[in-house]
């Protein structure tokens, strides 16, 4: 019913993407390594605004957040956070 918003972190940057699971494509792609900030919850605020937009121009309005099996906290919670004072709604 709802695009899921995918998270994957490593030690290099953070990873998202706005996927479809009825029809199985990836709708909005996003990463923090070309985005400014210094420190990785900067890049990742960035990277929420950003996937907000896309996705915003893509005509999605509501998600399901799926945070991979990392803790909501840090760089993925300020990515959330970013998104919906964007205008996503989760």
């Amino acid at each position: 019913e709802k695009p899921r918003l995918a998270v994957f972190k490593s030690n290099q940057g953070i990873y998202a993407q706005v996927i479809d699971d009825s029809a199985g494509k990836t709708l909005v792609a996003g990463d923090t390594r070309k985005l400014s900030g210094k420190t990785m919850t900067e890049k990742a605020t960035s990277l929420g605004k950003d996937i907000a937009e896309k996705a915003k121009k893509a005509g999605v309005e509501t998600i399901v957040f799926d945070r991979g099996g990392f803790r909501y906290q840090g760089a993925i919670a300020a990515m959330a956070d970013a998104a919906r004072e964007s205008g996503l709604k989760f």
